[in-house]
């Protein structure tokens, strides 16, 4: 019993420090997109068509150009969850995460 429970919280553990990897859009398969939170397969897949089609995105303006459905407020949560465009965040996304606590501290 106390085995199972050890190897529940060593496997929770390590799925979630698998859920903040950073994966960057113009080297990632689909299965390293599909782990992206906001991803699913038909984004991946079109991700992956725009990407084949017109070569590697510049930043994050042509991601959102090019991938039909990926607009600035989706962009904002898929770089919090962990999206990047040539290693780089988009800019303004931890702004967000950052103003929660800094409102709550008195």
């Amino acid at each position: 019993m106390l085995k199972k429970l050890l190897l529940a919280v060593a496997t929770m553990m390590a799925t979630m420090s698998f859920a903040f990897a950073q994966v960057d859009v113009n080297k990632a398969d689909q299965a390293a997109l599909d782990g992206v939170k906001g991803i699913g397969p038909a984004t991946s897949k079109a991700i992956l068509d725009e990407r084949t089609k017109g070569g590697p995105f510049k930043d994050w303006a042509d991601f959102e150009s090019r991938v039909k459905g990926i607009g600035a407020k989706s962009a904002v949560k898929l770089s919090e969850a962990g999206l990047q465009v040539n290693g780089q965040g988009k800019a303004g996304a931890g702004a967000s995460a950052a103003a929660k606590p800094a409102a709550v501290k008195k």
